[in-house]
């Protein structure tokens, strides 16, 4: 069943809704977390645990994804600087899916799985049955990006992506509408409405973004510059 997104007492359209707190910056280390750009569209951090275990005392990064590189048990043995968790992402490939579904963190998991046009359907469909987030990358082919969203969109687990560029931000915003309305996803990831995302009123991005958690990004700053052309954030710059 499609999700009517513009319904409801009239409200202005307010795109900003759309990506505030979307874009989720790839940081290496703790002064990358400190000196990453600041603004409407920025999430918190992704910063792999390794990093976390080895944080040195009197650093507070705030609030961070974690990036399970290690054993999430070592982090049990941090003692040295502060952060919390929002979520723990995770890479998991066939032979390694099960055990990823059954590990146990303290804030929502999020697996990028082994996708395959193949297995799509019933990859995400174990994840979201076992109350897990899945992630991939919006690089992948639009069936397999179709097949994931069709079951996400229904699902109340919600999503993660993983971008290189703002082009695919907006594909992947696109890409959700579609998803949410019933629309034709391949379409939407290969041609984004622009127009359409800028019309969308505040509780139409709430459902997208319930359903969209963020999107992992090298460089946010690129992308909330791509963001502010295709008009769904305003012209005012990022914080250093």
């Amino acid at each position: 069943m499609s999700i009517p997104l513009t319904l409801g007492v009239p409200q202005r359209p307010d795109p900003q809704a759309l990506v505030a707190g979307l874009l989720m910056q790839r940081c290496h280390s703790a002064d990358e977390v400190s000196a990453r750009a600041t603004g409407l569209t920025s999430g918190p951090p992704v910063v792999a645990a390794s990093v976390l275990r080895d944080l040195p005392s009197g650093i507070d990064l705030g609030r961070v994804v974690v990036e399970l590189d290690i054993d999430p048990d070592e982090l049990r043995t941090h003692h040295g600087g502060t952060y919390e968790s929002v979520r723990y992402h995770l890479d998991a490939d066939s032979d390694t899916l099960a055990e990823a579904i059954a590990l146990r963190v303290p804030s929502p998991l999020v697996i990028f799985a082994e996708w395959t046009d193949a297995s799509a359907l019933d990859t995400v469909t174990t994840i979201v049955e076992a109350h897990r987030t899945p992630g991939f990358a919006a690089s992948a082919p639009a069936r397999r990006i179709a097949d994931i969203l069709a079951v996400v969109a229904h699902a109340e687990v919600g999503f993660t992506a993983r971008a290189e560029s703002g082009q695919q931000v907006l594909a992947i915003l696109a890409a959700t509408v579609a998803a949410l309305r019933g629309d034709d996803i391949g379409a939407a990831l290969a041609a984004p409405d622009l127009s359409a995302l800028t019309r969308l009123r505040p509780e139409a991005a709430e459902a997208v973004r319930s359903v969209l958690l963020g999107i992992e990004i090298d460089d946010a700053a690129a992308a909330h510059r791509d963001l502010v052309d295709a008009g769904l954030v305003s012209a005012d710059p990022v914080k250093p």
